[in-house]
């Protein structure tokens, strides 16, 4: 009997398997759904589905039908991606998560084909997209609520600064209150910010002498 296993198929399964797991590493250090061992069985399946729906159509006489397995991939991968998409909160997140396992099937089945510059272009192209343009959307457009602490022996100028501040950015403060402790003044209150809109306001509180202390809503909560 031929063997079946030839060195062009075991270097096209380690190239995706390769590949995906540097994407998945990727969304694992994010603590994303589908992390290394997840992206990478997408890459190497899809790698492997597209090596079967050649050669399984060359076997059996019918190579202009070489691309029927391969195309029950695209539904096949939805079905995943859709898993990894989730309600939380009245928001929808895993979106991009879903999209990536969509664009590492693909990188599989470009190696699969055969097409490795193709495949390793598309993956380093989504590495990069996922990093910078995660990086830059995290600090600039990409806003939660944080709940401002500022503590301060006189507290009206601190609150003259933050409502200053928070109509300069065309923001609301949301859930006001102001108590004591010993001989300072504290005032907290909450702001759904950017990063950049977060190390503003934070500047012009540090700037009056106040101690400002800054949390995420859900550990504030906690």
């Amino acid at each position: 009997m031929p063997m079946d296993l030839s060195f062009t198929i075991v270097w096209r399964l380690l190239l995706a398997s390769l590949l995906g797991g540097m994407i998945g590493l990727e969304r694992e250090l994010h603590r994303k759904p589908a992390g290394l061992r997840t992206n990478l069985f997408i890459c190497v399946g899809s790698a492997l589905f597209t090596l079967l729906s050649h050669e399984v159509a060359v076997r059996f006489g019918v190579p202009n039908d070489s691309a029927r397995i391969a195309a029950q991939l695209i539904p096949g991968i939805g079905f995943i991606g859709a898993g990894a998409i989730l309600r939380e909160r009245g928001s929808v997140v895993g979106l991009t998560t879903a999209a990536t396992i969509f664009v590492n099937s693909s990188v599989g089945m470009a190696v699969g084909a055969g097409m490795y510059w193709t495949g390793t272009y598309t993956a380093l192209m989504c590495l990069l997209a996922l990093s910078i343009l995660g990086w830059i959307e995290n600090r600039v457009f990409k806003s939660r609520v944080m709940v401002f602490r500022i503590t301060s022996a006189d507290p009206e100028p601190s609150m003259k600064a933050a409502n200053t501040a928070l109509g300069e950015m065309k923001l609301q403060m949301q859930h006001f209150q102001m108590y004591r402790v010993g001989g300072d003044f504290v005032m907290e209150f909450e702001a759904d910010v950017t990063h950049v809109q977060q190390q503003h306001l934070l500047s012009k509180l540090t700037g009056l002498g106040a101690h400002c202390e800054i949390v995420p809503h859900e550990a504030a909560r906690e």
